[in-house]
């Protein structure tokens, strides 16, 4: 099958280039940033590492939607929570029936506009476990060795058709290790409580997974917000695919074992001056509890903490960039009286 990526990131590099580079697939890519575009283009393709090492360029195709004409079998999407809807509505006009659209974005609330432009039976979600870095424009680095990480896949309508389970193969000839499962919310969700602890708790405190995991308290702190979560997700009748103790051991085994050196995608974000998405994903754990009577102090909690840290960013930036504004060298005449 061909496949288009819209949003060459960390996650949009990671999957386009493993299909295109490891599992032979034909490949194109779709972003909005100018500066990727324009790397990419110079460059001939993206520069690609993988944990810092062996940076070589792999030529790929890169597009922004208007100059795009090609016609994939599906689109694989990664873009930020809160640039979705502009993207969505800037590649409209390539959206053909029978083709399918496949998703592992980071949060909640991205399907519902996704069904705008694509019907049920054609959208694929997922989850994944993988931890990628965009260095800058056309330059990403892939966290782990080749295989390493874990990702999910499930239908929107929970049930896997002929090109689902061909995209099964193409995921596993890619080495992106996927599991399809029946269960929409249960899988999604399952990832949101993940990053409902680590992405949001090493981005508050510019933490590595690693450092965060080593804290004598961060096992308490993780029960508490999985907790929570579940308790939620419960009362919304939504059943997780992993008990609340496999969910602990999840953090607890991707932070100390996987991938302990990692900044999560918030943290990439947050250190860059950009929004997060913690209320796609602490945010609306807190509103999913909100919903079903349930009050979840925590994330309630956690989603101002954060807001409040990027406050305080962007207030010592532009502190930062007025005291280095140039000062005129003579104060203005006096007028005579």
């Amino acid at each position: 099958m061909k496949y288009t990526v819209i949003g060459a990131g960390a996650m949009g590099y990671r999957y386009g280039v493993l299909l295109q580079e490891v599992a032979g697939m034909d490949v194109d890519f779709i972003d909005t940033w100018q500066p990727n575009i324009d790397a990419v283009r110079r460059q001939g393709g993206v520069y690609v590492s993988r944990d810092h090492q062996n940076r070589h360029l792999v030529p790929i195709r890169m597009f922004t939607p208007e100059q795009y004409d090609g016609q994939p079998d599906v689109w694989i999407v990664f873009v930020k929570q809160m640039q979705l809807d502009d993207v969505l509505s800037r590649c409209a006009h390539l959206f053909k029936p029978g083709q399918y659209l496949f998703t592992a974005m980071n949060g909640m609330g991205h399907l519902d506009k996704m069904r705008h432009y694509f019907p049920d039976d054609k959208i694929v979600a997922g989850t994944a476990l993988v931890a990628t870095v965009l260095n800058g424009p056309g330059d990403v680095d892939f966290i782990g060795a080749p295989g390493a990480g874990t990702m999910h896949m499930v239908n929107y309508t929970e049930q896997p058709d002929d090109t689902t389970l061909a995209m099964e193969k193409d995921f596993r000839a890619a080495n992106l290790n996927p599991e399809l499962t029946r269960n929409l919310y249960g899988t999604l969700m399952a990832k949101v409580i993940f990053n409902s602890v680590v992405n949001t708790l090493c981005s508050m405190f510019s933490a590595t997974m690693g450092q965060y995991a080593a804290y004598d308290g961060a096992d308490a702190i993780t029960r508490t917000l999985v907790d929570e979560a579940y308790e939620a997700c419960e009362r919304a009748g939504i059943r997780l695919i992993n008990t609340r103790q496999q969910e602990v051991d999840s953090v607890n085994y991707v932070s100390k074992i996987g991938n302990p050196l990692h900044y999560p995608s918030m943290y990439q974000d947050f250190s860059k001056g950009r929004p997060t998405e913690v209320d796609y994903i602490n945010g609306y754990i807190a509103q999913l509890g909100r919903e079903h009577g349930y009050t979840c102090h925590v994330h309630e909690f956690v989603t101002q903490e954060m807001h409040l840290a990027e406050a305080m960013r962007d207030a010592k930036a532009r502190d930062k960039a007025a005291a280095e504004k140039p000062q005129d060298d003579a104060e203005p005449a006096l007028a005579a009286v």
